[in-house]
């Protein structure tokens, strides 16, 4: 049974820079010091997770109270001409999906891949197909675990908003990872005002149903763009993204679920989101 929340966590993108000791089990445990409630496992260079140490990560985890995602590797494109690239593909987000399940991890967030020369549609179509297959193999192997294609900063990338959301409608077990700082790079500036915010929630909340509000994953940070999107993540006080009003949004509709801090400086970002989010 997929987890939901009666409440909206934060949590950091990996292991705290502040950590000690650079492993997931001491990220874990800095994350309860810093008075934080979720942490991200980072599989961005490979999965590279026994699964005895996603064991002893998830009983680490249940004792300090602390929830955890997964970010797929970096290396997947579900659009690639190279039926090979597709496959490998394929077998990042599965094993991902895999030993987070294990760690204990609610959902897994993933890029979904490029357009390339392909039409936005051929290439939704393709993207599609190929997660489905995906959401079979999860399903046949028991796997508890939300998979979620992430909205993505580049106009290049595959993974506007409608995109991750038709996904999710057309295909059970998926829902959308929200990066709020991609969305607002993709359209150069725009999803930035309590306004835009409330509407991509209705949006959400209409077609997806109430349920998909109460177990979000969603992804903040700063953002540098340019005219073709996404240029990199900044801290939240060096970009114009508009945190305080979409962190009221996110309060004001009873979003429930995991807010990940990327921004360079993950634990400060996601300490000042939670300490503003409690004095809104």
């Amino acid at each position: 049974m997929k987890k939901y929340f009666d409440k909206l966590l934060f949590g950091t993108a990996g292991v705290p820079l502040s950590t000690p000791k650079k492993s997931s089990v001491a990220g874990i445990i800095r994350v309860r010091e810093l008075s934080l409630d979720a942490m991200e496992l980072e599989f961005v260079r490979g999965v590279k997770m026994s699964e005895e140490s996603a064991l002893e990560v998830k009983k680490t985890a249940e004792e300090n109270n602390i929830v955890l995602t997964v970010h797929a590797p970096y290396y997947i494109n579900l659009n690639s001409d190279d039926p090979a690239k597709i496959r490998d593909s394929k077998e990042r987000i599965l094993q991902s999906a895999r030993i987070g399940f294990l760690a204990g991890a609610f959902s897994v967030v993933f890029h979904s891949g490029y357009y390339g020369k392909d039409t936005p549609g051929k290439a939704y179509h393709r993207i599609k197909e190929a997660v489905k297959e995906i959401v079979m193999k999860i399903r046949d192997e028991g796997l508890d675990i939300w998979l979620r294609p992430e909205t993505m900063g580049g106009l290049a990338e595959f993974g506007d908003l409608e995109e991750v959301i038709s996904l999710s409608e057309e295909i059970e077990g998926i829902l959308p990872a929200i990066d709020f700082a991609h969305l607002h790079a993709r359209s150069i500036g725009k999803y930035n005002s309590y306004e835009e915010v409330r509407e991509i929630l209705s949006m959400i909340e209409r077609r997806l149903g109430r349920e998909a509000l109460k177990t979000m994953h969603i992804h903040m940070s700063g953002i540098e763009y340019g005219r073709r999107g996404e240029v990199r993540h900044l801290n939240l006080e060096e970009s114009d993204l508009n945190y305080k009003e979409i962190l009221r949004a996110l309060k004001d509709f009873k979003v429930a679920g995991v807010i990940i801090s990327e921004s360079p400086n993950i634990e400060e970002d996601a300490i000042l989101m939670k300490k503003t989010y409690e004095n809104l």
